[in-house]
């Protein structure tokens, strides 16, 4: 390893992303005017201090409306090892894809302004990819080892949006979407022209991408604690990754490993996959439900918390299912899905009414068995609304040819 050493100071004129360097931190921004000097000194002294490599923090503003871009040009003028780009759009995937793009080190890599997870990790992260060994290193949440500080709500919809993962693309790794990951600059050039996304679901698709590539990735366990200033909209973020998560598995990245299926076998494959993603979709579903449950039985009453939280999921359902019935059929025959949402919602509220009455007969404060009796419900009521969406939503176009010729091509 060399020496540590700081920076150098660059002379007037010199753009700071192409003297010699290891290691090219980015770091998106969008509206973080108020701590981004703090933040970005503190990463700064960490690197001159600790990290045995000549590393660079780049600071990318996606289209800030306060005074973000000014703050970032004030430090790169004056702390050596800081550069400032700006961005006329909003997206975390394209403040990452044109710094990555851009770069001349070795080892591009990023982290979220909030600075959530330990600087203690950055080395084992970057350490692999300059040493050859490894392609691509992620931090992970999730992994043995990793120590986290969040709210359960976060922990449950972190949880099931990487088990979702494994079971409809067939994820290895353990943490999608940690904002503390780094790639080779040779591994980068060759996953940003196949991902598409450009917002928050760019992560996963670079990953799932850089596994049918055989890209070799390395995790490595983090301490990370939760910004309670965090910017992230959970619910539209959901959406938009569960869109996503269709898109890659019906489009340009399925391809990258599977031949185009035929006849009966294309319907089968059709088939598992609606269930995988139904099932991953549950499995979020499910999760929100128990926590809203919780949260609302002190105020609502067993069954009134009941309603509510059904209510709520069942929208979230109709959305993301809205979704994938879209991709399914080309259009959306509105009043009919909607009618059979309904249809399902009803059976989804009378399974649980009655499994919390007759949790009654038992016991009338017992909240595990009430939970225990709901999710036995809930289980039910799945396999119910898979059965009907299968039915009457996700029925496949036809796929005869419409020349006799191309059946047999």
């Amino acid at each position: 390893m060399p020496d540590m050493t700081v920076l150098a100071p660059i002379a007037p004129g010199v753009d700071p992303r192409r003297v010699p360097l290891d290691v090219e931190i980015v770091i998106p921004v969008y509206n973080e005017a108020p701590h981004l000097a703090e933040r970005v000194r503190s990463l700064r002294a960490f690197l001159d201090e600790s990290f045995p490599f000549r590393a660079l923090v780049t600071v990318v503003d996606n289209a800030s409306t306060d005074s973000t871009f000014e703050v970032a040009t004030f430090l790169a003028d004056t702390l050596p090892g800081v550069a400032a780009l700006h961005l006329p759009r909003k997206g975390r995937g394209h403040a990452l894809r044109s710094a990555w793009s851009t770069s001349t080190a070795p080892v591009v890599a990023y982290m979220d302004v909030d600075l959530s997870t330990s600087l203690s990790a950055l080395l084992p992260l970057v350490a692999p990819l300059l040493s050859g060994h490894r392609d691509v290193a992620i931090g992970s949440r999730l992994a043995r080892g990793a120590h986290v500080v969040r709210g359960p709500k976060r922990e449950l919809i972190s949880r099931a949006y990487n088990l979702l993962l494994k079971f409809s693309l067939h994820g290895r790794f353990s943490d999608a979407q940690c904002g503390f990951k780094a790639l080779r600059r040779e591994a980068a050039l060759q996953l940003l022209p196949l991902v598409e996304d450009d917002e928050w679901f760019f992560d996963t698709e670079l990953l799932i991408t850089a596994e049918r590539l055989g890209l070799r990735i390395a995790e490595v366990p983090v301490d990370w604690v939760d910004d309670p200033d965090s910017r992230v909209h959970i619910v539209h973020t959901a959406v938009s990754d569960l869109r996503g998560v269709w898109r890659i598995s019906h489009g340009r990245g399925r391809q990258l490993t599977r031949r185009p299926a035929r006849a009966a076998g294309c319907r089968d494959q059709v088939a598992s996959d609606q269930l995988m993603r139904f099932a991953g979709v549950g499995a979020i579903s499910t999760l929100g439900y128990l926590f809203l449950f919780v949260a609302w039985r002190p105020l609502a009453g067993s069954l009134g918390a009941n309603a509510l939280a059904l209510a709520i999921c069942t929208l979230f359902n109709t959305a993301v299912h809205k979704e994938l019935s879209r991709g399914a059929n080309g259009r959306l025959r509105r009043g009919h899905f909607l009618a059979v949402t309904a249809g399902l919602f009803a059976v989804s509220l009378v399974l649980t009414t009655a499994a919390l009455l007759l949790t009654r007969l038992v016991s009338t404060t017992s909240l595990p068995l009430e939970l225990a009796a709901v999710t036995v419900a809930n289980a039910m009521a799945a396999v119910l609304r898979f059965a009907a969406l299968r039915a009457w939503v996700f029925r496949p176009r036809s796929t005869t040819p419409a020349n006799p010729q191309d059946a047999t091509a």
